[in-house]
């Protein structure tokens, strides 16, 4: 999509639309919810929201990227270089989970409705989770010490954490969400790669 949308204005509209996507798939769900929905919440012309995105799913997806990069902002921003890896991980985690809890509605929108938009919406999940992978790795794997976390366990612990924040939205127990990064920082230091150890085929 070759659109310009470098003027402020424009920009306003887009976080509109998207503000507009969360809040009506909230309430009716996505399959519910028409560009109709969208605009209205939004407060702009069903004109002005063709001008940004082509379809209801890359509105969505649009909003699922950018919930996606504020979270991992969140992780970045809770670093403490000062501290070793573990606490780094754990400590930014949690950020991240606490981030993620706090707006339940949104929480649902993304992690389950993403989830009916087939290739593209797992394109998207992909994209992000291997954003996710890509901060561990940077963590945990410094110029001073070998490489602990190779890229596979570093995807395999993200998918570990999905599932179980999977679990919180099903058993409606988002607001446990924070407590989850025990657990993976856990899993982490248990998949983690001892320096001269060998490093299992990928098959």
């Amino acid at each position: 999509m070759q659109r310009d949308q470098a003027a402020p204005e424009a920009q306003a509209h887009r976080q509109r639309l998207l503000e507009g996507m969360a809040k009506s798939v909230g309430m009716k769900g996505y399959a519910a919810s028409t560009v109709a929905d969208i605009v209205a919440q939004a407060g702009v012309s069903r004109r002005t929201f063709y001008e940004h995105f082509d379809s209801r799913a890359d509105c969505l997806i649009a909003l699922y990227e950018a919930a996606g990069h504020g979270a991992i902002a969140v992780l970045r921003s809770a670093l403490d270089p000062s501290r070793g890896w573990q606490t780094q991980v754990e400590l930014a985690l949690k950020a991240y989970l606490e981030f993620l809890a706090s707006d339940p509605v949104l929480l649902r929108t993304l992690y389950i409705e993403i989830l009916g938009l087939g290739l593209a919406g797992l394109a998207a999940r992909r994209r992000v989770n291997q954003e996710i992978a890509d901060f561990m790795l940077a963590v945990i794997n410094t110029p001073l010490q070998a490489a602990l976390l190779t890229p596979e366990l570093a995807m395999s612990v993200v998918g570990g954490v999905n599932e179980l924040i999977l679990v919180a939205i099903e058993q409606d127990r988002i607001a446990h969400l924070p407590h989850i990064a025990v657990t993976a920082a856990a899993l982490i230091r248990a998949v983690i790669v001892s320096p001269g150890a060998a490093v299992p085929a990928v098959v």
